[in-house]
């Protein structure tokens, strides 16, 4: 079997590896057990976060043990990596909550059969650490110098920067040694943007263990534009179908740039690499063939076989002009509602459509809200019964967002 180093250096997510041949070795050679992170900052999981759980299907596709760490100890401070100011200090409560609903979701995507996975909490060992104690045995190993020349916090200095805010690194390095000395964990994993968060953990174990062990980092999910991946004007892609229904998922990947085909083929799905690459080499109007590949694998992936067949039915069916509503994202409303008229601008609002008034009224006059393909001229439209016929209204946002009003 293929060096599962290859194959992810192949695909291109491989960033930054901490001897990186050594490592390669090892990946070849014997069952890795290596963790990722995932601080529950939220109730589901993004698309973002899928890129990591790419990697660990790929991992545990060749024979490696994924530790799943939910981090209900480290997002009780908050990553001050790419933040202008501090996190928002959340709750015990909600913070439980959301990492009950990762468990879940990555249950889906990995194998937690006896020996092949597990996850872990963070919270059942940070959260009754004794400071003294800790500081003498951790915090004694991390120069402050040298951890303000990271940029997750030399970034910050201007702003202010909290010392609660600056235990992180501590916490999360703890975390590589408890994996360590608890599961025999070798190696972690993260986004390009954990690099120096990364070291510390990496170094920590070197350190008091004296034992080799690495730490390998991969590109964040980012667009030809440079957008991050998975954000849209209408908010974050989840993971979760209620938040962000399959049909919109399959929307987001099918109107993807041109020049990110290839490498989203690549990155988040299991294709072979000879198609991926023939896929990513049509050109013109071919193209859309590919993306329509993309699309569908990536939401059957995420949301299962059937859910991808539907809104891809869904999706040809609005290009074609036809209204059939296979998966396409509705609410339905009062009919009293549109009895009295409901403002466009409040529509769209309570629709989620929109963030605000601000936002509608720029939409209105830049005529980028339609009606059952007639547009909007208008920012006091009023919606009433008049507008629907057999009980539904279809709106459209721009050229590729539509939301079904039903009574």
């Amino acid at each position: 079997m293929q060096n599962v180093f290859d194959v992810l250096k192949e695909r291109g997510y491989i960033d930054q590896a901490t001897y990186e041949e050594d490592l390669r070795e090892l990946l070849g050679k014997e069952s890795v057990p290596f963790y990722i992170g995932f601080d529950a900052t939220a109730d589901s999981l993004t698309l973002g976060h899928f890129l990591q759980i790419m990697v660990m299907m790929h991992m545990q596709k060749h024979g490696h043990k994924p530790i799943a760490l939910l981090g209900g100890g480290t997002t009780m401070i908050g990553d001050p990596s790419g933040k202008a100011d501090m996190r928002k200090v959340m709750t015990k409560e909600i913070i439980d909550y959301n990492a009950s609903r990762f468990r879940e979701q990555l249950g889906h995507f990995l194998d937690f059969s006896e020996g092949k996975a597990i996850i872990v909490n963070n919270a059942d060992w940070l959260l009754d650490l004794k400071f003294v104690n800790f500081m003498r045995e951790i915090g004694v190993h991390f120069s402050v110098n040298r951890m303000l020349t990271f940029d997750c916090y030399k970034n910050r200095m201007e702003q202010g920067l909290t010392f609660f805010e600056f235990g992180y690194m501590l916490m999360q390095s703890y975390d590589f040694l408890h994996l360590y000395r608890n599961h025999k964990c070798k190696l972690q994993l993260g986004g390009s943007d954990q690099w120096s968060n990364m070291l510390g953990g990496y170094e920590l174990v070197r350190k008091l263990e004296q034992d080799k062990v690495y730490s390998m980092t991969f590109k964040l999910l980012t667009t030809a534009a440079g957008i991050k991946m998975g954000k849209t004007e209408a908010g974050t892609i989840w993971l979760d179908p209620e938040k962000t229904p399959p049909y919109e998922l399959y929307q987001y990947m099918r109107n993807v740039d041109d020049r990110d085909v290839e490498k989203f083929l690549a990155l988040l799905t299991f294709l072979p690499m000879d198609e991926v690459r023939r896929l990513g080499a049509l050109e013109g109007s071919e193209i859309n063939k590919a993306k329509e590949v993309l699309a569908f694998e990536v939401t059957k992936m995420i949301h299962g076989e059937e859910e991808a067949s539907k809104a891809q039915q869904a999706a040809r069916a609005l290009f074609a002009g036809g209204m059939e509503e296979g998966s396409i994202p509705f609410t339905e409303m009062d009919k009293a509602i549109f009895e009295k008229g409901i403002g466009i601008l409040d529509l769209l609002k309570e629709l989620e459509l929109t963030k605000s008034n601000g936002e509608g009224r720029r939409l209105v006059e830049q005529g980028g809200i339609t009606i059952d393909d007639v547009k909007v001229d208008s920012i006091d439209k009023q919606v009433t019964l008049d507008d629907f016929k057999d009980g539904k209204i279809m709106i459209r946002k721009g050229k590729k967002v539509y939301h079904q009003v039903r009574i």
